[in-house]
């Protein structure tokens, strides 16, 4: 089978999205995309196109898998890959992912089929950022839902399909200001950002109007390519990816103030009265455009909890228990990452345990938000009662928590 490169290209910012790929198929010849079109899923299919650079290749329908248009998206893009692959004519295969659908377990998907992705890239307009993190509608309501029992809102998939991608497409708005530049840069520091537009290019091209192309493979030219399509084939690691993700070893943003925009890194060594945090949620979520990390409820010491909150909603979920309350024995069935990230964070008295969340806005009032959650943690008193005491404080977020 032909050695094919896959490149992902998604985001909720559509305009953008296309103005990604369409770069990509100028850039680089023996290039395809592959785009599934959800919106067709009410009437039971999924429309598939296949093109390249002069237009459709070849289209057609593939049913629903068990009422979910993700599902036959996963069914019917493997073996796709598999087919150009085979035929040995295509260089890159570009899958551009319908507006909603996340980037993860695509590329999970397409890893586990045998093939190599090259790059998962979000595009992004800087003037729209603020916009979509701050809608909570549902994407039902936007017509923008995978399938009927899809509850995910506009804002939480946007954040996700940027906080995954290690490299963002970053289109050369005009209605983008410093402000919104700023937010992208702290809301994921550790991405490769990319021009797509004008920026892109040359000095030279843009006087000529044109792009010009990377040479043929088998030419025996070198290829330079822009900084794009150099990030489309420079390789992609889905474990890492996932760990980058996962919150208990998750790359989370660092401290920053800058054009009006501030992130605030949260890290306290003592567990939340879980009464008092609960009473606090809805002033927590509202504080930022977007916060995120791990922490740590006084009655349930051994469980280490996910906060992810995006557009006035909070998603709070248990990630597992820290690894203070496992036994040394099962130390070994930990990845290394999760192991090194819990050192990081290590107490001498309760281990990996701990608070670590990170809020980042335009106009963030840092002040008002630490004393709001410091006064959400025990108290010297209930803290030195201790664990067996804790447990014994009511349960307010087991409903949260089932839901």
């Amino acid at each position: 089978m032909h050695d094919l490169s896959v490149a992902i290209v998604g985001g909720l910012h559509a305009d953008a999205r296309r103005a990604t790929v369409a770069h990509l198929l100028h850039e680089v010849p023996g290039s395809v995309v592959l785009h599934h079109d959800l919106a067709t899923a009410t009437a039971g299919t999924v429309v598939r196109t296949i093109r390249d650079a002069t237009g459709i290749v070849s289209a057609g329908e593939t049913p629903l898998v068990d009422d979910c248009a993700c599902c036959a998206l996963r069914e019917d893009l493997v073996p796709e890959l598999r087919r150009l692959a085979a035929a040995g004519q295509v260089r890159l295969a570009v899958v551009e992912l319908w507006d909603s659908v996340e980037p993860k377990a695509m590329a999970e998907v397409i890893t586990s089929g045998g093939l190599t992705v090259t790059a998962v890239i979000t595009a992004v307009d800087p003037a729209l950022l603020l916009p979509y993190l701050a809608n909570g509608d549902d994407l039902t309501a936007a017509g923008l839902a995978a399938a009927p029992t899809d509850r995910r809102t506009i804002a939480d998939t946007f954040a996700r399909q940027l906080e995954y991608a290690p490299v963002l497409a970053v289109l050369d708005s005009e209605e983008a200001d410093d402000e919104d530049r700023e937010l992208l840069g702290q809301l994921h520091p550790t991405a490769r950002q990319v021009a797509v537009g004008k920026r892109a290019l040359r000095p030279a091209d843009i006087e000529r109007g044109s792009m010009p192309r990377s040479p043929s493979p088998g030419s025996g030219a070198r290829p330079f390519g822009t900084p794009l399509v150099e990030a489309a084939l420079a390789g992609f690691d889905v474990e890492a990816a996932a760990a980058a993700q996962h919150p208990a070893c998750a790359l989370l943003p660092v401290e920053a103030d800058a054009h009006g925009v501030g992130t605030l890194v949260w890290h306290r060594c003592r567990p939340f009265h879980p009464e008092r945090l609960y009473a606090a949620l809805e002033d927590l979520t509202c504080a930022a455009a977007r916060s995120r990390g791990r922490f740590w409820l006084a009655d349930k010491p051994d469980s280490l909890l996910h906060w992810d909150a995006a557009g006035g909603a909070l998603c709070v979920e248990s990630a597992g228990p820290w690894l203070a309350s496992l036994p040394d024995a099962a130390w070994e069935l930990v990845p290394p990452v999760r192991r090194a990230a819990a050192a990081l964070d290590w107490h001498p008295e309760h281990g990996d345990c701990c608070q670590h969340l990170v809020f980042t806005s335009p106009g963030l009032d840092r002040d008002g938000l630490e004393r709001l959650l410091e006064s959400c943690l025990l108290t010297d008193i209930e803290y030195a009662a201790g664990p067996a005491a804790w447990k014994r404080l009511p349960p307010v977020f087991d409903t949260f928590l089932e839901t």
